[in-house]
């Protein structure tokens, strides 16, 4: 059976100014799957991510989410875009004059126009016990710690349920332990939640931990792709080179 692709990127270009940043990538996420995006800096982890988001536009090529072309949609499809696909930004991203509780009810109401104060309750309570968070709900984010904050971070996220989850290198800053906690939290998000998810890492305990699937970006392209095991012994140095 041929598996539902969630997201179809192909000869994906994106330049600013004179500096092109994607020079033609092309890959595919199918439902259900996690694919880790490795790269040097500056390679366009974060610039793909932000164009399968619609938050930036593309200059060539076509990306295409739930088989619609992300740049075609008007405002308020892209809106409704926004809603399907979750983004975890590498600073978590919250509302710091905020409680966890106001910082959770904030999308349910703003962005899904919830009003049924029993489910925006209910479904707080269930994305922070989701995260392991069930007794923080009335804490400030200055109270929690780096890690506290991404899990927080990713329960604002899951709390609109999105079908994709885009992660911008989800343990940066943790220690070790408290890292492979959130690479752990992933995996059970995707279990749980059934949801797609692209993931840019520099952190090779999260990628191997959470990848179903990886993609090495060198120049603005895509130049391998496997699992983390078939990556990790391949003949190539360049692409070996990530894996010491």
């Amino acid at each position: 059976m041929a598996m539902e692709k969630v997201i179809e990127v192909n000869n994906l270009k994106k330049s600013f100014g004179n500096t092109e940043i994607l020079s033609g990538i092309s890959f595919t996420v199918n439902k259900g799957e996690n694919v880790v995006i490795l790269g040097k800096s500056g390679t366009g982890k974060s610039v793909t991510i932000k164009c399968i988001a619609g938050l930036l536009i593309q200059d060539e090529g076509s990306l295409k989410v739930f088989g619609r072309e992300v740049k075609d949609l008007e405002e308020d499809k892209l809106k409704a875009l926004r809603c399907r696909v979750g983004f975890l930004f590498q600073s978590a991203a919250l509302y710091d004059s905020m409680t966890v509780r106001e910082n959770l009810t904030f999308p349910l109401k703003k962005v899904l126009k919830i009003k049924d104060k029993a489910e925006i309750e209910n479904r707080c309570i269930e994305v922070l016990k989701a995260v392991g968070l069930g007794d923080a709900i009335d804490k400030m984010p200055a109270d929690l710690s780096g890690g506290m904050r991404k899990r927080m971070g990713l329960a604002r996220t899951l709390i609109v349920k999105p079908e994709i989850i885009l992660y911008d290198e989800p343990t940066t800053g943790l220690d070790t332990i408290t890292s492979k906690e959130i690479s752990q939290l992933i995996l059970d998000m995707q279990e749980q939640y059934d949801a797609s998810s692209v993931i840019i890492t520099h952190d090779m305990s999260c990628a191997k931990i959470t990848a179903d699937r990886v993609l090495i970006l060198h120049d603005g392209k895509c130049i391998a792709e496997g699992t983390y095991q078939e990556l990790e012994n391949s003949e190539d140095t360049f692409i070996r080179s990530f894996f010491k």
